[in-house]
């Protein structure tokens, strides 16, 4: 048996009605899109954010760990008050500087790592002790000066 066949402005409005999206649906998906985003950006931005951070400390790390074998072998850090005895390495989001520590002395040093670019406000040093300290952070970052190095929002070390 055969289905009876609808009149043709019918069969007009019953396609168009199974074809596209009402307006309301697009609306809604528009909102649920706006929501994920306002949450997903700032995070992703905070997440590159951390991994710049990560390039200072890192390379204040090694940089130290350079300087401490520079020591063992001519007992001192370095032979002028604004130069430390290695090369500072070189970043694409922190200037590295090095000057001698405490009392102006080739004894000790201060290695310090300050932002530029994407990571400007940020501040972050390393001595001949050992002692970490975030010397500068933009605003939301928490307070400094901080004796650890601070690498999340919140001012968590």
């Amino acid at each position: 048996m055969r289905e009876p066949r609808l009149p043709s402005a019918r069969r007009a409005r019953r396609a168009r009605a199974v074809a596209g999206f009402t307006l309301i649906e697009v609306m809604i998906t528009v909102v649920i899109v706006a929501i994920l985003a306002a949450v997903a950006i700032p995070s992703y931005v905070d997440h590159l954010q951390r991994g710049r951070l990560a390039d200072a400390t890192n390379l204040l790390g090694g940089t130290r760990a350079l300087l401490e074998q520079f020591y063992q072998d001519n007992r001192h850090y370095g032979s002028t008050a604004a130069n430390c005895g290695v090369a500072m390495p070189a970043s694409a989001n922190f200037n590295f500087t090095c000057t001698w520590g405490p009392g102006a002395s080739n004894q000790g040093y201060l290695l310090t790592a300050t932002g530029i670019g994407a990571s400007v406000g940020f501040a972050y040093t390393i001595n001949h002790q050992g002692l970490q300290q975030t010397t500068a952070l933009p605003a939301g970052w928490g307070v400094a000066p901080a004796n650890c190095w601070i690498t999340r929002r919140g001012g968590v070390c």
